[in-house]
């Protein structure tokens, strides 16, 4: 693709934006450095306001970024080193809330375009639930264009204020993974389900933090129902979070077929070890386990909210949130069902194919940065 920024072209110095992340979540940050490689290559200037732990990870300065060190706090000294980065730059462009709103405060009272993507929705209860409302309000107003990774946050933007709210393209960059032959896959394959304890019964995979919103007690629920199955299939659990050891305890009091496997770094390869990957949350938008499994051609089951159908289509198997029997006998027709396994594979994989590409991502992204700029 062979767009580049008119700075550049017309002889004048390159479009300087700057990128703010907040809590730096695995799918905004990759979403970023990808991004970020396209800009960079297109003539971009670009710089990375990131934690250093995010930086290490995901290597912003590797794709051409200067990468400028930024705790994820919004105490003062954040704010102001958010100010001396952004102050010369053309637009700034803030992925998610909290980083949104450092990046507001940072701005004020300067007339340069800010953008922001919303990746994600956060939650909270009681008196944060008022206070979330009023950040969202405030950073959708602040914003001169809201990009929401799904219609639905899209909506949400739109109903907090935002005077310019559309649906992001946001590509999904594959698991990098080693290729190897069939036989080597097969004994990889072998190998994690027999770490795991999954040798000679099916292997259900759910991967997420350990958190309220993710339906974990509604999944260990539906776990009942399959204790009377033979054999009896291993759920485990990869993540960390609050949850744990209310979970742990669910699982050891009622004897349940689940393991809690902790914070992974090797999640692909216990996705293509896995029969089945379930997704039980009561939201999500553009679900990181959901892109995986489809791209793997792993048969999902997950619930119908938020952004999940527009992001699957018809290459998953959907249950109402909540639902535990109907989480449960989903899963168990598909144990029973490997033609139907098989179908649900290959139309992920179509599915994934259909998704937005790196070039399609920071077209749009330009797209909106020449709108605001007027580069073009």
């Amino acid at each position: 693709m062979s767009h580049v920024s008119s700075h550049t072209a017309h002889g004048q110095s390159p479009l300087r934006t700057v990128q703010v992340l907040g809590g730096g979540s695995a799918g905004s940050s990759a979403h970023v450095r990808s991004l970020t490689a396209g800009l960079v290559a297109r003539g971009v200037r670009v710089t990375v306001c990131a934690p250093s732990e995010a930086e290490r990870a995901y290597g912003f300065s590797e794709v051409g970024a200067h990468h400028l060190p930024v705790p994820r706090s919004s105490d003062p000294a954040s704010v102001a080193a958010l100010r001396v980065a952004c102050a010369d730059a053309d637009l700034v462009h803030a992925h998610g809330l909290h980083a949104a709103l450092r990046a507001s405060l940072a701005l004020s009272g300067r007339r340069v375009p800010l953008v922001v993507t919303w990746h994600t929705r956060s939650y909270a209860e009681g008196a944060r639930a008022h206070l979330l409302r009023i950040l969202e309000r405030r950073v959708a107003r602040a914003a001169s264009v809201v990009l929401g990774t799904s219609s639905d946050l899209v909506d949400r933007a739109r109903s907090r204020g935002a005077r310019d709210a559309r649906l992001a393209a946001v590509s999904f960059p594959p698991p990098r993974r080693v290729d190897v032959g069939e036989e080597d896959a097969d004994r990889a394959r072998n190998k994690t389900r027999a770490e795991l304890g999954a040798v000679g019964r099916p292997l259900l995979m759910a991967v997420g933090t350990l958190e309220r919103h993710r339906g974990y007690d509604v999944l260990l629920d539906a776990a009942h129902a399959w204790l009377d199955l033979d054999p009896v299939p291993l759920l485990v659990v990869a993540g960390e979070g609050p949850q744990r050891a209310a979970l742990q305890r669910r699982i050891e009091n009622e004897g349940l077929p689940v393991r809690l496997a902790g914070r992974r770094d090797d999640v692909a390869d216990l996705l293509h070890a896995a029969d089945i990957a379930v997704l039980p949350s009561s939201w999500e938008s553009r679900s990181l386990l959901a892109q995986e499994a489809l791209h793997a051609r792993v048969p999902l089951v997950a619930t119908d909210v938020g952004g999940i159908p527009e992001l699957v289509g018809e290459a998953a198997e959907l249950v109402p949130y909540g639902d535990a029997p109907a989480l449960a006998h989903a899963i168990e027709r598909l144990l029973d069902d490997p033609a139907r396994r098989s179908e649900l594979a290959e139309a992920g994989a179509a599915q994934a194919a259909s998704w937005p590409t790196e070039d399609a991502t920071v077209a749009q992204v330009l797209s909106v940065y020449d709108e605001l700029t007027g580069t073009f």
